[in-house]
């Protein structure tokens, strides 16, 4: 076997993706979760919590590199900084971090983690990878079914988005940990942009529903970033190739 590779946030839905990517290159692979799981097909658990700095150090022991993927709704900066001290001093050769398009253009607290986690990585001394991704699919139809719920679908004016699979960016991770330090790499984006209206049609036919579309602001600083496409990557970006309706034809379980 080669090198163990320490992997945060291993259980969620990109961990689940690119933990078997790594395994079927021939990576020892261990896994730092809040929550205790037993040990199973080359793949290791250590217990920990990456904002309270527990058990950091045992799950660093022996691992040359380190993928990133550990995020929350609030604290992630704090965590990633927990993450880069303790790596430093175990010795770690390459840090690869995932973090997410707009985080230095869209003024939200949660996108100023994101900043900031980035910083922390790049300022830490080891050889270092960050991709921007733009937001998967899963939490794009997280935010649809949830509007759906509702009599009226709110559309916020000028929000658009470029979903992505995931098992597309957990491709490009695993490429990009086995491969060399790359420092800020290209964005990866899905392979077309959507209004929120875009998304809901789609989803609403496949479920046999209908809703009235109803236009909204969004206020403040954060709307006109939207409203600006703050939140996109229009230019150069890395593109996959995974369409929003073989997405959802697939999840659903019915064609499109």
């Amino acid at each position: 076997m080669t090198s163990s590779i320490l992997v945060t946030g291993g259980t969620g839905t990109l961990g689940g993706h690119v933990v078997p990517l790594l395994r079927a290159a021939g990576h020892d692979v261990r896994i730092l979760s809040r929550n205790a799981c037993p040990a199973a097909d080359g793949v290791d658990y250590v217990t920990g919590d990456l904002l309270k700095g527990e058990g950091v150090e045992a799950a660093l022991d022996g691992a040359q590199t380190v993928l990133h993927l550990a995020g929350g709704p609030k604290g992630d900066d704090e965590a990633t900084r927990n993450l880069v001290r303790a790596a430093s001093r175990a010795g770690v050769r390459h840090l690869v971090y995932i973090s997410v398009i707009g985080a230095d253009r869209v003024p939200l607290a949660w996108m100023r983690t994101k900043l900031e986690s980035e910083r922390a990585v790049a300022g830490s001394g080891i050889p270092w990878t960050t991709l921007r991704a733009a937001q998967f699919h899963d939490l794009a139809l997280t935010m649809v079914e949830k509007m759906a719920r509702l009599p009226v679908f709110p559309v916020p004016g000028g929000l658009r988005l470029q979903p992505v699979d995931s098992r597309e960016v957990a491709a490009r991770l695993a490429e990009l940990t086995l491969g060399a330090p790359s420092g800020l790499v290209p964005d990866l984006t899905g392979p077309h942009v959507h209004g929120l209206a875009d998304l809901a049609r789609p989803y609403l036919r496949l479920r046999g529903r209908r809703r009235p579309m109803l236009p909204v602001r969004i206020p403040g600083k954060a709307g006109r970033a939207y409203r600006a496409g703050a939140n996109l990557t229009l230019r150069g970006p890395e593109e996959g190739k995974r369409t929003w309706e073989e997405f959802l034809a697939e999840r659903l379980g019915q064609g499109a």
